[in-house]
Parts: structure tokens; sequence; C-alpha cells
């Protein structure tokens, strides 16, 4: 037998998915029933950020290749995975108030508002907002992916770059360390590509099911607070539902809704 055939060999499910680090990874504080799905949740959210984030970069690389086929690929699976994480909202809700207040002291200063990953995928997809760096102490890894993200073109500038690439008049000097403002000459532009009616049409569309995407996901995260915990203070300190309300409705790609009011 080979050297190949004996790593075939010894290869399993279990050591190929190193489930056995996975599966003692859940470490419930307390002895409450639902202190483990509280835990495998928000594991779970944190791997399917992880696996967005791998598939921004890899969406930014097709846009600015100019590969709208599998742009436009990579844009639906991050729909799907941000379909299936609402989803799993259903199952958090199947915790009563009551439930989580059982075990809810146990979490000390730990809140999702220190998720990096998150805050490294807001930032991919266009927010520039330092002042989420107060949860990440300087020279940090996590405070440093955040800011690496923030310093470099996001998704709407690798748009942008893509509708370039295409022959659009598409400004390429925008500055991608400020957040993306409404213009009136994009939205022109814009309003040209949906009336070619082309493949960079498909796209922008795939970006505004995205940008809703996120909308979405903050409006069921913000009423799933709600109802476990009415209008508490979040756990570590943080504002809770009084917070979350405010970045409601707030999209990442302001200029592709408001070219729909001239379609």
């Amino acid at each position: 037998m080979t050297q190949t055939d004996d790593t075939q060999a010894a290869l399993s499910y279990t050591s190929y998915l190193a489930l056995d680090e996975v599966l003692q990874a859940q470490r419930p504080r307390s002895d409450e029933h639902d202190e483990l799905l509280f835990i495998v949740i928000h594991q779970v959210y944190e791997l399917w950020f992880k696996q967005i984030l791998h598939e921004a970069e890899f969406l930014q690389a097709n846009l600015e290749a100019g590969n709208t086929a599998h742009a436009i690929r990579t844009l639906r699976r991050i729909l799907t995975v941000l379909k299936v994480i609402v989803a799993q909202l259903d199952v958090l809700e199947t915790m009563t108030p009551s439930q989580f207040t059982s075990f809810r002291a146990r979490l000390d200063a730990s809140s999702g508002f220190q998720s990096a990953q998150f805050r490294e995928l807001e930032a991919v997809l266009g927010r520039r907002d330092e002042r989420v760096f107060a949860h990440y102490p300087e020279g940090g890894e996590q405070r440093a992916r955040i800011a690496a993200a923030m310093a470099r073109p996001s998704v709407f500038d690798s748009f942008l770059k893509y509708l370039a690439n295409s022959g659009y008049a598409v400004d390429r000097d925008r500055d991608v360390t400020r957040p993306v403002a409404p213009s009136a000459e994009l939205q022109a532009v814009l309003l040209k590509v949906y009336q070619d009616d082309g493949g960079a049409s498909v796209v922008a569309e795939c970006l505004v099911d995205l940008d809703e995407g996120m909308q979405e996901w903050r409006y069921r995260h913000v009423k799933m607070v709600e109802r476990t915990i009415g209008d508490k203070t979040g756990t570590g300190g943080s504002s809770g539902a009084t917070y979350l309300r405010t970045t409601l409705f707030q999209p990442m790609f302001p200029d592709l809704w408001a070219v729909r009011s001239k379609l």
C-alpha cells in the first residue's frame, strides 16, 4: 500500500470535519437545558459568517475580472446562506424569555456586538464606522481584520469597477475608505444599466437582493431581541434592542434603491 493510500485510509468523516474539536466547542456555563441551543445557534452563525466572507472575496475577484456568470452564481449562494441565517432565528425563538433569563447572567460581558466576523462583513459590504472598534482592543487580530476591510474596496466598489470595465461611465476615483453616499451621476449610469437589460442589470438586482437580505436579517434580529428581553440592557452592557432599531432600513447600496423610482 502506498503512502497516499495510507493517508486516504486514515482519513475519516470525523477527522476530515474535525468533529472531535467542533463537538467539544460547546461549553455551557450552567445546567440549564436551553443554554446549549443558544451556544449552538451562535456558533453556527459564526460559521456562516465565515462562509459569506469567503464568498464575498470570491465575488469581488469575479466582479473586478468581469466574470458576470460567476459573480451572479456567487451572489445567489450568499443570498441562500443569508436565508438560512434568518431562518435559524425561528429555532432560537422557540426559547422563551424565562428560559433565556435562566442562564443569561452567565454570559457576563459577552455580547453579539462583539462578533468581529459580522463587523468585518459589514465593512466588506461598505460600512465605514470606526465606532465599531470600541469592542476590540488595539493591536488585536479582530480589530486589524475589520480595519483592513474598511481600508480596501468594498463589494460595491468592485461592482463599480465591473461597470467601468463593461463600458459604463463610472467614476474610478472614489475614496474607498469613505461610506457610499447617494450620487445622482451614478444613478444616471445605473438607469442606463437597467435600460440595457444585460448581465450588468442582473448583477445589480442580485446586489439589491443582498442588501434586502441584510436588512431582513437586521429586522428579524431586533424582533427576536425584543420578544426575548424587551428593552432591557443587552448582554455586555449594550443598549440591546434600542441600538438595533437604529440599524434598520439603512441600505448598503443606496443608489441601487434610489434609481428604482426612475425605472
